[in-house]
């Protein structure tokens, strides 16, 4: 799988390091933090993901991509993206 990276172009997975769901937003208090932890959906289909680019600019990136065909949407910087 090749992802886009803003800076780089594309590149193999193998430079990135997987976070996983771009959509959980950490609680601000105690309350619910159990959930954001341990209770995550496993959508089939698009979604946004965070992928930290290791081996190349460092950057963390939001990548939108197919987890049933593993087809590559796009990738914007992570501290650009809008929730």
């Amino acid at each position: 799988m090749r992802l886009p990276c803003p800076f780089c172009g594309d590149r193999d997975a193998s430079e990135f390091v997987y976070r996983g769901d771009a959509a959980p937003v950490r609680p601000a208090t105690s309350e619910g933090f159990y959930d954001y932890v341990y209770l995550r959906e496993n959508p089939a289909g698009p979604m946004r993901e965070h992928w930290y680019h290791a081996q190349g600019c460092r950057n963390w990136l939001v990548v939108t991509r197919d987890t049933r065909t593993h087809e590559v949407f796009g990738a914007v910087l992570a501290r650009g993206a809008a929730q």
